[in-house]
């Protein structure tokens, strides 16, 4: 009898942890306690997970346009492999840099005691306040945005 109880907690612990982890905290609280600042993702997230391994996949309900020091725009699923003060490999992330929307590739924090916090965007490297990321953002989901010329879809104005 023991053993076919250890055999199932044997298999019980497994599922559980091939399982991607999600909503035992919100979004911002799994940030701050992976290094990173809380406002690097807006107010109105729908739901994330994050597997063992790191990949997250943030769920937003539409696309998302938020001002930090430039503009930046959060399509409705944001992917990145989360480590100890990074997110890297990000998809679904861009930001506005004289009048170009450019991929943010990754998002790092070296060094808490230094206040900054290094956006990589291609072709630069952006160092921002980490005072610009202490508060999640609300969205803004209702404007007339434009990137590329054409309305965004999902966008509350969008016909």
């Amino acid at each position: 009898m023991a053993s076919i109880q250890n055999h199932f907690l044997t298999l019980l612990h497994f599922v559980i942890l091939s399982l991607p982890l999600s909503h035992s905290s919100s979004i911002h609280d799994l940030l701050i306690s992976r290094g990173l600042p809380a406002g690097l993702f807006p107010k109105d997230i729908k739901s994330y997970t994050v597997s063992e391994s790191g990949f997250l996949e943030v769920f937003l309900e539409g696309p998302c346009l938020i001002k930090f020091d430039t503009m930046a725009l959060y399509d409705r699923v944001v992917r990145a492999n989360l480590t100890y003060g990074s997110l890297t490999g990000v998809e679904g992330l861009s930001q506005e840099e004289l009048f170009l929307w450019l991929p943010v590739k990754e998002i790092i924090v070296n060094d808490p005691t230094s206040g900054l916090i290094l956006f990589d965007i291609g072709v630069a490297h952006k160092q921002l306040s980490l005072s610009l990321f202490e508060d999640p953002p609300d969205c803004n989901s209702k404007s007339g945005f434009k990137k590329n010329g054409r309305k965004e879809k999902g966008f509350a104005d969008q016909r």
